[in-house]
């Protein structure tokens, strides 16, 4: 899932830089621990990872979409090799991975957009920092060789691209573009490997709250997650996630709420029921997959791939621009290739 997870979570339409930062959501197979990358031993799952086989790199890796936090997938990261009792802390490591995705053209689109997507993630002297999507996070806790149970807490910044350039469909893009909003926040969460199947399982909690600093919607956003990764063999490994979105009353009036100048425009109806208050707007669910091309999951090339399903709740759901010309249902699909120094 590690390697998975990353890439479907939350999908919504980005502009090019955007994008780039999104093809890694399909590139699983490179993510650490800390909020978006698993570190060692069974990789945590954070927001949509899992963990792989034992090893000195961790070469699993998730993605988040166009900026959303809940664009998530899971992919495996290796396992830290226990046997250097001299090492105090986790073992350095770096990951990159690209990939295509196909995404929704905005979050609550029938329309979709295929998309490049791009990750980075590594570790140092038992720090672990990884780009998500377009988000940007490091974990202030640094995890020490061979735990079994892995705290995560540190800030996060992401870009919110939603329907910051063209969209397809006339009557949404009668409605204006959208200021492309810059979020701050923390996340949070613990990891703990060896549950079921063998010592190097993993399943994991996270949460990540976000609060736009740039004059964009003003609003706040937050997700608690729950995943579950397992390798299958050296080789091979399998993750599956699911996450809620919350919003603030100004994330569902910018987004999805229609005023009267808005509706004369697009000839869609007035809308106000998004922001009308706080709430959960969003569920997803998901599940990914890596397989190392080099005989091994925990360095060099591996494939990476997973789906992610996401249903907008009614408040979000019954708007125009979901209900009327869009769709509650999303849907994240993307593969990629992976590479763990």
């Amino acid at each position: 899932m590690r390697a998975l997870t990353p890439l479907l979570r939350s999908v919504r339409p980005m502009r090019p830089i955007a994008c780039v930062a999104m093809l890694i959501m399909v590139g699983f197979a490179v993510r650490p621990a800390a909020g978006e990358e698993t570190t060692a031993r069974a990789v945590p799952i954070e927001q949509g990872q899992i963990a792989p086989p034992p090893s000195d790199d961790q070469t699993a890796g998730y993605v988040q979409g166009p900026g959303d936090i809940d664009d998530d997938i899971i992919l495996p990261a290796a396992r830290d090799d226990d046997s250097d009792s001299d090492r105090k802390w986790s073992r350095n490591y770096i990951s990159v991975a690209g990939g295509i995705l196909t995404a929704p053209d905005y979050s609550g689109s029938d329309e979709r957009r295929l998309l490049p997507g791009f990750y980075v993630r590594g570790r140092y002297d038992g720090y672990s920092f990884s780009t998500r999507g377009t988000n940007l996070q490091v974990d202030l806790i640094r995890q020490r060789r061979g735990q079994k149970t892995d705290f995560k807490f540190g800030p996060i910044i992401s870009l919110r691209a939603d329907r910051t350039g063209s969209v397809k469909d006339p009557q949404v893009e009668a409605l204006g573009k959208r200021k492309l909003a810059v979020e701050a926040g923390i996340f949070a969460g613990v990891t703990h490997s060896g549950v079921f199947t063998s010592e190097y399982d993993q399943i994991g909690f996270r949460v990540v709250a976000l609060k736009d600093v740039s004059g964009g919607h003003g609003s706040w956003a937050a997700s608690p997650t729950i995943d579950y990764g397992s390798p299958l063999s050296k080789r091979a490994f399998i993750g599956v996630s699911a996450s809620v979105n919350f919003y603030g009353k100004g994330f569902g009036r910018y987004y999805y709420d229609i005023d009267p100048v808005g509706s004369a425009a697009s000839g869609l109806p007035v809308y106000a029921g998004a922001g009308t208050k706080a709430g959960a707007g969003k569920y997803s669910i998901g599940v990914a997959g890596a397989y190392g091309l080099s005989g091994e999951l925990r360095k060099g090339f591996v494939l990476i791939g997973g789906a992610q399903y996401g249903r907008l709740l009614p408040r979000f759901a019954d708007s125009p621009l979901v209900s009327q010309v869009g769709s509650a249902d999303q849907w994240l699909l993307g593969g990629g290739l992976a590479y763990q120094f």
